[in-house]
C-alpha cells in the first residue's frame, strides 16, 4: 500500500510549521497555470537561520547537507500554501535549485544538495523526483549556508495560489 504524504511527513517527524516570512520585496510563492514557483528558502526554524557560512571553512559538508534539508522543508511548508493545504493538489516537483555558501575550491555541491533532494523523494515518492541545479557561490542572505528554490505542478486553484 502506497503511504501517503502526510504519512511520510509524520514518519520523518516533519511538522510544517507557519510559512517562513520573506526578509526581502517578494512573496513566498505565485503561480502561473499549474505552475507554483516557491522563493528561495534559508534554513531557518521559527525565523532563526540554523546554519550560517561556507562549506567546508565554517560548515562541515554534513551540517551543509543538513541545511539543504531544512531550506527544503521551509520550501515544503509554502509548496503545501500553493496547492491550498491539500496535498490531493500536488502533481509533482519538476525542479529545486540549490545554492551552497562554499569556498571557491569547493567542488561537493551535489552532495549538499542531495539533502534537498533526497527529502522530497522521502516526502513525495515519484512526485519528488525532480530535476536540480546546484551551485557555489561566494555568499548568500544573512550569511546563510544554503538556500533552496523550488517549482511544483499543481492542479489550478481558483484564488491563483498567493
Amino acid at each position: 500500500m502506497k503511504s501517503t504524504i502526510a504519512e511520510n511527513l509524520a514518519r520523518l517527524n516533519i511538522v510544517l510549521g507557519t510559512v517562513p516570512k520573506p526578509i526581502a520585496s517578494y512573496i513566498p510563492f505565485c503561480t502561473s497555470g499549474n505552475i507554483a514557483i516557491i522563493s528561495g528558502q534559508l534554513p531557518s526554524i521559527d525565523g532563526k537561520l540554523k546554519y550560517i557560512g561556507a562549506t567546508p571553512t565554517v560548515v562541515s559538508l554534513e551540517d551543509a547537507r543538513a541545511a539543504a534539508r531544512l531550506a527544503a522543508i521551509n520550501c515544503v511548508a509554502i509548496l503545501f500554501e500553493a496547492c491550498g493545504r491539500d496535498w490531493a493538489n500536488l502533481r509533482c516537483v519538476l525542479r529545486l535549485g540549490v545554492f551552497v555558501n562554499c569556498a571557491a575550491e569547493f567542488q561537493q555541491q551535489s552532495q549538499v544538495a542531495n539533502g534537498a533532494s533526497d527529502l522530497l523523494v522521502e516526502i513525495f515518492g515519484d512526485q519528488g523526483k525532480h530535476a536540480r541545479a546546484a551551485v557555489g557561490v561566494s555568499s548568500l542572505p544573512l550569511g546563510a549556508t544554503v538556500e533552496v528554490e523550488m517549482m511544483a505542478e499543481i492542479a489550478t486553484l481558483l484564488n491563483g495560489g498567493n
